[in-house]
């Protein structure tokens, strides 16, 4: 197993890398340290590595424009209805980026560079990226510490662990943002099945907020308990789905394991997820169109499946709520076979 470190341009007067694992199978994960993005996942092919996510052309794209590919963002992913938390007496007002709502924590820590330290192991190599986000960063309170770390190992599990303290009591509910598409470049998400293991979803609204609590699964469009192409959801005529062109919804983990499996049977290859997070908000890259920086990317291109406390219906925002003295944590791991 292996680590490269390879720079390749400046941002606000730091300095941007790429990051490579690399395990004894000839996979590697590529970080950068813009937005702690996972920028590649490559396995390897009878003539070379292929890519099976979402990635720009250039690793210097990625601070081009926001696009939130593979980065880690927060201080809370998904919308906060109006933009507002009010906390005992203290109301407290985010940016609204989305509508009415605030979207993705606003101008965010996925655009912000990372400091890092790398290190190789008996069993895996792994990334260490920290960020310190001060203190009324968009409206939020306290001063937080993150710390995201990447790991792969020869049974080729790639791992993401998040970790944070923050002094003040305030939001937060990252995720990670990778787009997986594992027939590889240039492929659609049509023909992969998805299966998780939740009973339920939550229905959203035009605005794609929750319109009420958690609702049963079995039988709906929304039933992944079985294997099921992407293609007949995403296609499909039920108005939630056309209105957003696609899938952005969250589903309610059981608790069984693995959370997902996305299969491919074109190519026989499987991703397997497993998180202690309480959902999964599934998006197929329904606004891609090809244009600006994403132009290589379009439409349905991938699949995102973001581990996350669910977005909340009404006001009350308490899973999201991260005390002094206590450490958030979550983690989530992709095993590949191929």
């Amino acid at each position: 197993m292996d680590i490269e470190v390879k720079k390749y341009g400046q941002k606000d007067a730091q300095d941007l890398y790429e990051i490579s694992l690399s395990n004894d199978n000839g996979m590697k994960a590529t970080i950068l340290n813009y937005g702690a993005t996972l920028e590649k996942v490559e396995i390897p092919t009878q003539n070379n590595l292929e890519n099976i996510i979402m990635s720009l052309p250039h690793p210097s794209d990625y601070s081009k424009e926001r696009n939130f590919l593979g980065g880690i963002v927060g201080r809370v992913a998904g919308r906060i209805k109006n933009g507002v938390w009010t906390h005992g007496n203290i109301i407290n007002h985010f940016p609204k980026n989305d509508g009415e709502n605030s979207l993705h924590g606003g101008e965010s820590i996925d655009e912000r560079v990372w400091a890092f330290q790398p290190m190789i192991e008996k069993d895996k190599v792994r990334i260490t990226l920290t960020i310190f986000d001060p203190d009324g960063t968009n409206g939020y309170p306290g001063n937080l510490l993150i710390h995201v770390t990447y790991s792969l190992d020869n049974k080729n599990n790639l791992r993401c662990q998040i970790n944070a303290e923050c002094d003040q009591t305030t939001l937060f509910n990252p995720t990670n943002h990778t787009y997986f598409r594992l027939d590889g470049p240039d492929s659609k998400i049509d023909d992969l099945e998805l299966k998780l293991n939740a009973d339920y979803y939550v229905p959203v609204d035009d605005n794609t907020m929750p319109t009420c609590q958690m609702k049963p699964a079995a039988g709906t469009l929304w039933d992944f308990k079985k294997s099921r192409k992407l293609g007949e959801v995403i296609h499909s005529q039920e108005h939630e789905i056309t209105i957003r062109n696609g899938l952005d919804h969250p589903f309610i983990l059981n608790g069984r394991s693995p959370a997902a499996i996305l299969l491919s049977p074109t190519k026989h290859r499987r991703m397997i997820m497993t998180t202690d997070a309480q959902s999964l908000v599934i998006f197929t890259a329904n606004t891609f169109n090809h244009k600006g920086v994403s132009r290589n990317l379009g439409e349905h291109d991938g699949i995102t499946l973001e581990a996350q406390f669910s977005p909340q219906y009404g006001d009350d925002l308490t899973p999201f709520v991260l005390i002094p003295g206590h450490e958030f944590s979550r983690y989530m791991n992709w095993q590949f076979e191929y």
